[in-house]
């Protein structure tokens, strides 16, 4: 039984179609829209058609930027010689809320996962590669502490450590299974300072 008019019940079904979003917070969202203002509205649905064509992947980092560089790229007063290597730019951004870390990242934009078929070439390690053909002193892994991150950190370790680079992983405070996104910044800059070279 429909309880709603076909715009009302498409509009809900693509809100509930974002990670995140249930039924009943989709149809709060879609009930808070209808009654925005048509102006907010406007400027909502122009806001997320320009993102849509404008961000893409810094070249250096490869998090996502309006810009060529990202504005930790951009930044001369960061430590390019210390790359910290994130799976997303959500993990990038926690260490950022830290207000600490003085180098650069690298976004891999995911970890490696045999079962889900996600091999290293289905991650940005080729571009990490390349980057440390630079002058590079230490790379931090700063991967999570699920399964698929360990792999993604003992792999990493095992492709870095040839070329003579220190290689650091994130020490512990980040509890195993959690996602950097959603820990603390305490916890993060505590993981940070006592990582441990591999």
């Amino acid at each position: 039984m429909e309880y709603y008019s076909s715009q009302i019940s498409l509009l809900i079904e693509q809100l509930a179609s974002l990670p995140g979003i249930g039924g009943k917070t989709a149809q709060r969202l879609a009930f808070h829209i209808i009654d925005m203002p048509k102006e907010r509205v406007e400027k909502l649905a122009d806001t997320i058609v320009k993102a849509k064509q404008t961000i893409r992947y810094c070249s250096q980092c490869l998090t996502l930027t309006d810009r060529e560089l990202c504005p930790v790229c951009s930044n001369p007063a960061r430590d390019q010689k210390t790359i910290m290597v994130v799976e997303n730019p959500r993990d990038m951004s926690a260490y950022e809320k830290t207000g600490k870390y003085e180098g650069v990242y690298h976004v891999l934009h995911g970890a490696i996962s045999p079962m889900l078929g996600i091999g290293p070439a289905d991650i940005r390690l080729k571009e990490l590669m390349h980057r440390l053909e630079k002058d590079v002193d230490e790379v931090i892994i700063a991967t999570n502490s699920s399964l698929e991150g360990e792999t993604t950190a003992m792999y990493i370790s095992k492709l870095v450590k040839p070329t003579g680079i220190k290689v650091s992983r994130i020490a512990s405070g980040v509890p195993v299974g959690g996602d950097l996104e959603y820990i603390d910044e305490v916890t993060l800059l505590r993981a940070l300072e006592g990582r441990v070279e591999l």
